[in-house]
């Protein structure tokens, strides 16, 4: 049957918003040109049609995932979404389309471009999670811990499980610069919000303290021997390291003379 095309939908930007757009899509038989939160709403000639999220809808789809597709495909989508690319919904409703006629296979399905893509992002996302598991750098603020990162996905929800184990007894926040969001995590519970971030106050002497005794850390264990910057960029990119402690200049010996002191 023939898809109407001629649509762009509008939802809340959640991933239960897009659930309930793929729902309105497979049922109303509705293949939309766009899909895009209600933020990114620009003038347009086509047909707009808003989603509202309906959880009942948003539950059916969910479960219509794993069921069809396979578990594998729930966490593939998920990732997905997560990503940074414009055209993330777009794609993942070509995939979950092919998913629902052919199942589980889909995922072995690497030279279709509707699964190769959509792949490609998730494992970009996954990829991303894993590298700022370790490299996120904690200072103290407060009594509060505080990280801040730079993502090129929205990496926020993938680490809130991760730091909430390995910290369970503390709170904390994580400051998404490029997407001017922040992770809250207190009391064993987190939440994601959007906020307008302001530059982090200058450490405390103790913070500061704490920093150089990294930094010195991390230059007493090295070996000029192996010194091999490339093989350090692939491992750890450059573009991680203007968040990372140890890269950063303030926190340097000569940066902090009365910290130095304390050391010797």
């Amino acid at each position: 049957m023939h898809h109407r095309t001629d649509l762009i939908y509008r939802y809340d930007g959640s991933f239960e918003g897009f659930l309930c757009c793929v729902f309105r899509a497979v049922y109303q038989k509705e293949d939309p040109m766009r899909i895009c939160p209600q933020e990114e709403a620009q003038a347009t000639l086509l047909e707009t049609v808003v989603i509202d999220t309906e959880p009942d809808k948003a539950q059916r789809v969910r479960k219509s995932i794993p069921a069809k597709l396979g578990m594998d495909a729930q966490r593939v989508v998920y990732l997905c979404f997560l990503s940074d690319r414009p055209d993330k919904e777009v794609m993942l409703l070509a995939f979950l389309r092919l998913g629902y006629q052919l199942g589980s296979r889909v995922l072995r399905m690497l030279a279709d471009e509707r699964v190769h893509k959509v792949l490609t992002a998730a494992r970009a996302v996954s990829g991303e999670a894993h590298l700022l598991k370790g490299f996120t750098r904690f200072s103290q603020y407060g009594g509060a811990l505080v990280a801040e990162i730079e993502p090129k996905n929205h990496v926020l929800p993938l680490l809130a499980q991760h730091f909430k184990a390995r910290m369970p007894g503390e709170s904390f926040l994580i400051l998404d610069r490029t997407h001017q969001m922040v992770l809250i995590c207190s009391g064993g519970r987190w939440q994601i919000q959007t906020a307008q971030l302001e530059q982090l106050p200058r450490a405390d002497a103790q913070e500061r303290f704490y920093r150089q005794l990294w930094t010195r850390f991390y230059d007493t264990v090295s070996i000029e021997d192996r010194y091999n910057p490339q093989c350090r960029m692939t491992h750890m990119p450059k573009r991680f390291w203007g968040m990372m402690t140890e890269f950063q200049e303030d926190n340097r010996p000569w940066a902090l003379p009365e910290v130095s002191e304390k050391i010797k």
